[in-house]
């Protein structure tokens, strides 16, 4: 009963919230395209995608590096993806350790000099974490965090300005209608989160660093530095849910493992899909929101 009304309450705290977006002001755009394609601008990670989109409106064409669904610690670019950099007028980089960029930001730049590059995560401080191999000690996933998201959006429009600074009123206004649905979603992660004693919550993989830092959070990860855990340390993580008396231990698709299912199965829990790498980005952070919620309670 106390998590199915836990979800009822969530959905009518996210109608309001939601309801607020609607009568906000309509965001500006213009004709789909501009000339041509529009600006071209690739990005590394599918949140990136939307917060180009939405700065962007209809003057820019995005391409995603690493799709929906893959994993940025493996994956590598297909030949369409490295034409689409070739015309691309800029690249938008998420500028941590994450090891797509270590292994290939070099072959992107050689295959497009001319692009403007941008760093997303300048101005954002950075947290202990797992990172790439070489990098341990930092966490790459600054954009689980909705201020974090915030910053990365003022860096993602100063790039597009320095491009077409013909348009830098349609990108500014833009911008910062965003930033106020991103404010919304902050809201709403607190109004789901404040209150509770429990805050500890497991995931498979370490992605949910930042998050877990901005609302007073703690994370447990199965995964450690993008190892297949031992029987020594499933058992540690059964010991800790046990601990915790948590419920769930949260996947994403990227990284999903039989090891998750064992961990639940020894709790008398649930896996729970949560993903970290979401290309609709408000509505999936919102998502998250909830699923925290249920296991918090």
């Amino acid at each position: 009963m106390g998590r199915s009304r836990s979800i009822q309450q969530g959905a009518t705290v996210r109608a309001l919230l939601f309801l607020v977006l609607l009568l906000a002001p309509i965001l500006s755009c213009s004709p789909p395209g501009g000339q041509g394609q529009g600006i071209g601008v690739v990005v590394t990670i599918p949140p990136l995608a939307e917060f180009v989109e939405r700065v962007g409106a209809g003057q820019v064409s995005v391409t995603v590096m690493v799709p929906p669904g893959a994993s940025p610690h493996t994956y590598e670019p297909t030949p369409s993806q490295m034409v689409a950099v070739g015309q691309a007028d800029m690249y938008v980089k998420v500028g941590t350790p994450v090891e797509f960029e270590l292994a290939w930001m070099g072959n992107i730049i050689e295959a497009n000099p001319a692009m403007l590059v941008v760093d997303s995560s300048q101005g954002i401080e950075l947290i202990g974490g797992e990172g790439a191999e070489g990098h341990e000690g930092v966490d790459p996933h600054i954009w689980g965090s909705p201020q974090n998201a915030r910053v990365m959006v003022e860096n993602i429009c100063a790039g597009l300005i320095a491009i077409d600074p013909g348009n830098a009123a349609l990108y500014t206004d833009n911008r910062d209608h965003y930033l106020k649905e991103l404010a919304i979603l902050d809201g709403y992660f607190h109004c789901r989160l404040d209150g509770f004693t429990n805050r500890v919550f497991m995931t498979y993989h370490p992605a949910f660093g930042y998050l877990a830092e901005e609302y007073g959070l703690t994370q447990l990860a199965v995964e450690h530095e993008g190892k297949e855990p031992t029987p020594q340390v499933l058992q540690d993580s059964i010991d800790k849910a046990e601990q915790y008396h948590l419920h769930y231990v949260f996947v994403a698709p990227q990284f999903a493992s039989d090891d998750s299912e064992t961990i639940a199965s020894a709790i008398g829990g649930e896996t729970a899909p949560m993903d970290p790498l979401p290309r609709h980005y408000i509505a999936t952070m919102g998502d998250i929101a909830d699923l925290l919620a249920l296991e918090l309670e």
